[in-house]
């Protein structure tokens, strides 16, 4: 994200990270007011509201921990901007109807904006692969699952009472499969698109 100075609200990032719950809980009541008041505004309640609060800060520190995010924005932006859009999906994803958006809220500079598109694709590729890695064979997902837990393909095929040369081969094909999926979901152009 440029070589921009880590921001001071990086320290929200670590909390989550550590599960540090007097500065989550300070993300809660600096931050949520601004989120739920939005979403009230535009066809929501509490209890959406708080829903997609929640989401937004798993996404967050999924993020945090897989891609090891660094804050050079503003955490409040980049937070209500994730809100906004998560928002907005919902809203789309639940109605026929045309969804109008009161937009009096913030401006937001162009660092959280980045940051906010970055997490979203980081996201929607989550759902996919989980999507698609769902659909494999039982052998496949044993496997694969095996070879993100245990790093050394040694151990794994002792772990699945195969030989090494087996494990390493059905990896690569049910890796290849997975692959092939995940290209062929019309969900992979939209998430492409989205860069």
């Amino acid at each position: 994200m440029g070589n921009n100075k880590t921001h001071a609200d990086q320290k929200y990032i670590e909390a989550l990270l550590k599960n540090d719950t007097i500065v989550i809980k300070e993300i809660y009541e600096k931050f949520a007011p601004k989120v739920v008041g939005y979403i009230k505004k535009n066809s929501g309640d509490e209890s959406k509201a708080q829903d997609i609060i929640q989401e937004t800060l798993i996404v967050i520190y999924k993020q945090a921990t897989e891609k090891k995010l660094v804050l050079t924005c503003p955490f409040d932006a980049y937070f209500f901007l994730l809100c906004k859009r998560k928002w907005l999906n919902e809203l789309k994803k639940n109605t026929t109807k045309e969804v109008t958006i009161n937009e009096e809220v913030v401006s937001i500079n162009d660092e959280s904006v980045q940051y906010a598109d970055e997490t979203l694709v980081f996201e929607a590729r989550n759902e996919l692969f989980a999507e698609v890695f769902d659909q494999l064979g039982k052998a496949c997902k044993e496997l694969l699952k095996a070879t993100f837990t245990i790093k050394s393909m040694e151990e794994v095929a002792l772990k699945l009472d195969q030989s090494y040369g087996y494990v390493r081969k059905k990896k690569s094909l049910c890796i290849g499969q997975l692959t092939k999926m995940v290209q062929s979901s019309p969900k992979y152009n939209q998430i492409k698109n989205l860069l």
